[in-house]
Order: C-alpha cells, then structure tokens, then sequence
C-alpha cells in the first residue's frame, strides 16, 4: 500500500478548476492525460478471484456481509429491494447529460468551494496526470445545476431533478438499512452508534451523490479512468452500467476486476467504516479503468454522519484485548487530514499506544 501511496506526489493544482477534456474532440490521449500504469500489483483473472456476490434474501446475509468486510472491504448485493427501472432512468439521464455539448456542461461547472455541479474528481490533486473521466455531484433536488444544463428545455429539467430525487431517496433507505445489516454482523444496533438519534433516526446524515463518466478512450494502456483511492464515507453504494472497469485491490492478490451483473449494486466500505469498526473491516482500495469501445457510466452514493460528528472506534469493540485502534476524529477533521495526507490519513490517526499494548 505505502508504495502505491508514496509513488505519487500531491499536485498543487485545484481540481474543481481544472476543466474538463471535450473528450468528444480528441483522437489521441494528449500528454496531460498518459498514465504509465503501475504493474506492482497484477490485474487478475476475474475466474479465479471474484469480489462476493450476497444474496440479501439468504438467511446468512448478515454473516456473509461480516466474512466479506474483513476480507475484501467490498462486495455486491441482488435482491436489495430496489426497484430495475429506478437503475434504468438514471441511466438514461446520466447518459443525456454527459452527451451534452461540453460547453453546456461547463455552463454548470463546480466553484472551488462548492459540493456539487460538474467537473473532475476531488482526488485528481494527489495525481500528476489528468484522468479520463468526467463527473457530476449532486445533494438534493439539482433544479439549479439543471437549468443551467438545460436552459430551454423545462421538461428535461424536471425529468432530471424527479429521477434524481427518486434515486437519492431509495439510496438513502438502502444504505441507511445496509448500515444496520453491517452493524449487526458486529453484534452491535444503530443504539451503539452515539451519532445515532432514536427519534430522528439517521435522517441526518450525510450523503453525495456522483454521476460518473468514463468516455471511449483512444489507447486505454495509458491513461487512467480514476486513479487508486478509498472513499472517505462510512458505505459507498454504487450502481455501474454493464461495462467493466471498476478494480478492487485485493491483499496479495492483485487488482480484481468486478464485473457488472444485472440488477446488483456494489458496496464499498470507507475510511470512517475501517475507523468505527476499530479496523474491523477494510476500507477498499479501487480504481476503474479507460475502455476504447463503450462509454461507461456509474453512479456512486456517499454515505456518511453527520458533518459535526465525532468518528472513533465504536464502545462495545473495545475492552482488554481489544484497545482502540484510531484516536477520536470529527469528521471534518478527518477530511482535512486526507486533503493533506490523502492515502495516509487512516495510518496518522492510528493509536500508537495500543500498537504498543498489543505487542
């Protein structure tokens, strides 16, 4: 890990100001985009490795769920409840909106200081070369953004912000059980977790969503989708169209490609997950790759506590044998570690003297 970590250094560049390549003007990858791919870590044979596949209608969902975060830190679900066509209409709108002309897409490109709107990744500060990749975040009801995508055609608008409105909604009833499902295979309730309000329930958390898109690449050996990271949240849920890219680095294993199945969604555990499970479960590294055949889409939601919340490995995980692992962070805090320290932030927050007791 520390190798792929220090191999790249933190650009001074802003990335919400970095605009776009018009990806649908290119015809080589420029300079500013060539990737040479580290070989450290082998891409496997996804035949012989494959990331956990959990059926949530299976009476062992819950003991699977555990085996799967102590190991990979990221597995897919079928039967989760959520309607297909909820994952076909915002597909189809997410492909409308990455067809745009690229000027219209500037029209709404995300400020320095702002969450949402269009652009690159955050994390393209910590890498030299520019990603192939495109993206759009979104909190709410995006009627401001889509005004501007969209500013003479009022039924796109609202086409836009009611699809997007009904997927964050399902997003947020699924994560919000899936985290009960994670805390459960702990032995621990939503009770245990301090930030947790019993008469507000998690209604207060946080969440993001990103629309993501990895256009037709020229020569994909040297270029990279979006470079190797983890999610700072607690649960990633993502929704991936049926073109492969996304990797998970498995523990002496190598890079595992996930291949997209019909109707499942993949989940991976963040930063906050690997702290308040007092490293428990892992917090998955992953990238996705460039393709020189079909545009790829995905859609992630980020879900996280609430902005002020303290982050620290949950009471009932720790005892004797058993000391906290991660020192006490609020979560923005945390953000401002891995602005700086990116890959490392996790390993700063560490609790040496348990390290020490343990030995």
């Amino acid at each position: 890990m520390s190798s792929i970590t220090d191999s790249y250094k933190a650009n001074p560049m802003k990335p919400n100001l970095i605009i776009p390549l018009d990806f649908d003007n290119v015809h080589d990858v420029p300079e500013s985009h060539q990737w040479t791919i580290s070989t450290e870590h082998p891409v496997v044979d996804p035949a012989t490795s494959s990331l956990p596949l959990i059926d949530l209608s299976d009476q062992n969902s819950t003991s699977l769920i555990r085996q799967a975060c102590e190991k990979w830190g990221a597995f897919q679900v079928i039967n989760h409840g959520i309607p297909l066509n909820v994952f076909e209409e915002v597909e189809i709108q997410i492909r409308r909106l990455f067809t745009l002309p690229t000027q219209q897409k500037l029209s709404a490109l995300r400020s320095p200081d702002s969450v949402t709107g269009y652009g690159m990744p955050h994390i393209q500060t910590f890498y030299p070369k520019l990603m192939w990749t495109e993206g759009f975040q979104l909190t709410g009801y995006p009627m401001k953004d889509a005004t501007k995508l969209w500013p003479n055609q009022p039924d796109q608008q609202t086409n836009f912000c009611h699809v997007m409105e009904k997927y964050q909604k399902e997003m947020k009833a699924f994560t919000e059980k899936l985290f009960g499902m994670l805390l459960g295979s702990l032995g621990l309730t939503l009770e245990d977790v301090h930030w947790y309000n019993s008469a507000e329930g998690l209604s207060n958390h946080i969440a993001v969503l990103s629309l993501n898109s990895y256009p037709v690449c020229p020569d994909p050996s040297h270029a990279m989708g979006i470079a190797p990271h983890t999610d700072t949240s607690l649960i990633t849920v993502l929704y991936q169209s049926g073109t492969t890219g996304l990797q998970v680095l498995q523990d002496g294993v190598g890079w595992v490609p996930v291949t997209p199945i019909a109707g499942a969604l993949v989940v991976n555990l963040g930063d906050l997950m690997h702290i308040v499970s007092n490293g428990l479960f892992k917090s998955i590294l992953h990238r996705a790759l460039a393709n020189n055949s079909n545009h790829r889409v995905s859609v992630a939601y980020f879900f996280g506590p609430p902005s002020g919340s303290e982050i620290s490995p949950l009471a009932k995980l720790i005892d004797h044998d058993h000391p906290p692992e991660f020192n006490s962070v609020t979560w923005k805090e945390f953000l401002e570690t891995k602005t700086k320290h990116f890959l490392k932030a996790i390993e700063l927050l560490r609790n040496k003297g348990a390290a020490k007791r343990s030995e």
